[in-house]
């Protein structure tokens, strides 16, 4: 069911697409779908966890204490910048921002799905290496988390988004580099 409304979401746009049409692509029938799903908003909700929870699981993996922060950071990084500039992310993320005003609910559903989760989680990562005493950070780790995406998400994703670049592993990469220093810059011991 995800993978068929994903498709039909990142193909028609989210307001072209009907609960039905996700059914039929799907192969079951409406009121299994009703059954796991209340309503559109909540089906591309689910997507959206489920993209964010494979980047989040890999960057667990990566993110274990036990490494030194700078490749933390720079596995996590590389991680998440190349999840963000995925076909698959970048038209998700353009159907947000083109139909998001006309579909409140589907706004809101991307950025607590996303966004906010991954802001979380990586606010949770920086807490415990400032207690561990390997970053600190003189302002929430919220804000931190937030310095840290902001740099990520620059001149590199805007051409993506815009459909003027597909980035390169390399291009990843050095951008990944170049955030890390400077948040260590920031908040490294």
């Amino acid at each position: 069911i995800l993978d068929a409304a994903a498709d039909l979401f990142t193909t028609q746009g989210y307001g072209a697409v009907s609960m039905e049409a996700v059914a039929r692509a799907a192969a079951v029938s409406k009121a299994t779908l009703y059954a796991h799903f209340e309503g559109k908003d909540a089906l591309f909700a689910e997507i959206i966890s489920c993209r964010l929870a494979e980047v989040r699981d890999g960057a667990e993996a990566v993110a274990l204490h036990d490494l030194p922060p700078r490749q933390a950071l720079r596995e996590m990084g590389v991680r998440w910048l190349s999840f963000m500039l995925s076909p698959r992310s970048v038209a998700i993320f353009r159907i947000v921002m083109a139909e998001g005003e006309r579909f409140p609910d589907l706004a809101h559903a991307f950025h607590a799905a996303g966004p906010e989760k991954g802001l979380i989680w990586l606010s949770g990562w920086i807490a415990e290496e400032v207690r561990r005493g390997r970053l600190h950070a003189d302002t929430p780790t919220s804000r931190a988390a937030e310095h840290l995406i902001g740099m990520l998400r620059g001149d590199l994703y805007l051409r993506t988004v815009l459909g003027l670049a597909t980035p390169t592993r390399d291009e990843i990469t050095a951008v990944v580099e170049a955030a890390t220093d400077t948040f260590l810059r920031a908040y490294g011991t």
